[in-house]
C-alpha cells in the first residue's frame, strides 16, 4: 500500500491529523469553558443544559483528559467521553475557539468539561494540566493521548527540525502524559489509558518516516507501559486508525480519492465517530477491564 499511494495524500491518510503547529504556548486557565464560568459568576449555572454544581462534584463520574481534542478524530473522542459521563478536558494547542465549541457539545448533551491549553511536548505544560483536572475534579482516571501533527517530506529531504517536532509531539508528547497521569493512577491502583497510534506505525508510508517511526514507537510504548502499570490495574491500549473522512480528504480530488479507498477492502473512509466509539469502550466500559497492551486497527481492512 506505502509504494502506491500518492505522497500528496499523505497528508491525510491513516489516521493523520490535519498540519498544526504546537507553538502555543500555556494559557493559565482554568475555566471550565466561557460558557460554564460566566454563569458562574452570574448564577446561573442551574439554567445551562445537563450542567450543576451538583453534576460538577460528583464522584463517580469518570475524569478523562483528551489531548488534541479540539477538532478531528480529538473531538469526537472528547464529546463520546462526555456523553459516557466522564467529565472531560479538552485539551488544545492553539484552537481556542474550537476547544470551546467542543466543551459547549459536551455541556449541551448533559456532560461536563473544560478546556486547557497546553503543549504535550513540554513537560511543565503537561504537568501542570493534569493537575488542573485533579484541582478541578480530584482525582484522574482516564488518560486519551490524541495530540499529533505531520512534517512530511521525503526521508533524503527531510530536516531534522521536521524529524524532531514530529517526535517531540507524537511519541514524547504521549510518554509525558502517560508518564504524569500514571503518577496518580497508580497511587488509586485505577485508571485506563489509550493512545491513538496510526496504521502508518504499522506498515508505513512514502513521505512520513517521522511519522510512522514516531507511531511505530508509540505502540511499542503501549505494550512496555502495559506491562509496567498492570501490576497497578492500569489498563493500557492503542488504537490505530487507517484513513478517517476530514474536511481535508473531501479535498483529494478523485483520482487520489479513487487510489486511496483501493487500498481498503470494506472500500471507504472511516468516520472519526467509529474511533472515537472504540475508545469509549475501551476508556470506561466494564467489558474492557481484562484488556492491556493490545493495539487495535480501525482501518477498513487496510493494514491486513
Amino acid at each position: 500500500m506505502a509504494s502506491t499511494m500518492p505522497f500528496s495524500a499523505g497528508l491525510v491518510s491513516l489516521g493523520f491529523p490535519p498540519p498544526q503547529h504546537h507553538s502555543c504556548r500555556l494559557q493559565r486557565y482554568q475555566r471550565p469553558c466561557t460558557l460554564i464560568s460566566s454563569a458562574i459568576r452570574h448564577g446561573q449555572v442551574k439554567a445551562m443544559a445537563g450542567v450543576s454544581m451538583d453534576g460538577l462534584a460528583r464522584p463517580q463520574a469518570p475524569v478523562a483528559v483528551v489531548t488534541g481534542a479540539s477538532r478531528g478524530i480529538g473531538r469526537a473522542i472528547a464529546v463520546a467521553l462526555g456523553k459516557a459521563g466522564c467529565k472531560v478536558v479538552v485539551n488544545y494547542a492553539k484552537s481556542g475557539m474550537e476547544a470551546e465549541e467542543v466543551c459547549r457539545e459536551i455541556m449541551e448533551s448533559g456532560g461536563t468539561a473544560i478546556s486547557f491549553s497546553a503543549d504535550v511536548s513540554i513537560e511543565a505544560e503537561v504537568e501542570t494540566m493534569m493537575r488542573a483536572a485533579i484541582d478541578t475534579w480530584g482525582t484522574l482516571d482516564v488518560l486519551v493521548n490524541n495530540a499529533g501533527i505531520t512534517r512530511d517530506a521525503l526521508l533524503m529531504r527531510m530536516k531534522k527540525a521536521q524529524w524532531q517536532e514530529v517526535v517531540d509531539v507524537n511519541l514524547t508528547g504521549v510518554y509525558l502524559c502517560a508518564q504524569a497521569a500514571a503518577a496518580v493512577m497508580m497511587k488509586r491502583k485505577k485508571g485506563r489509558i489509550i493512545n491513538i497510534a496510526s496504521v502508518a506505525g504499522m506498515i508505513g508510508n512514502i513521505g512520513q518516516a517521522n511519522y510512522c517511526a514516531a507511531k511505530a514507537g508509540v505502540i511499542g510504548l503501549t505494550k512496555a507501559m502495559a506491562r509496567e502499570y498492570g501490576g497497578r490495574n492500569i489498563n493500557v491500549n492503542a488504537v490505530s486508525p487507517g484513513w478517517v473522512a476530514s474536511d481535508m480528504t473531501a479535498k483529494l480530488g478523485d483520482d487520489i480519492e479513487r487510489k486511496a479507498l483501493e487500498t481498503i477492502p470494506l472500500g471507504r473512509f472511516g468516520k472519526p465517530e467509529e474511533i472515537a466509539g472504540l475508545v469509549e469502550f475501551l476508556a470506561v466500559h466494564p467489558a474492557a477491564s481484562y484488556m492491556t497492551g493490545q493495539v487495535l486497527p480501525v482501518d477498513g481492512g487496510l493494514s491486513i
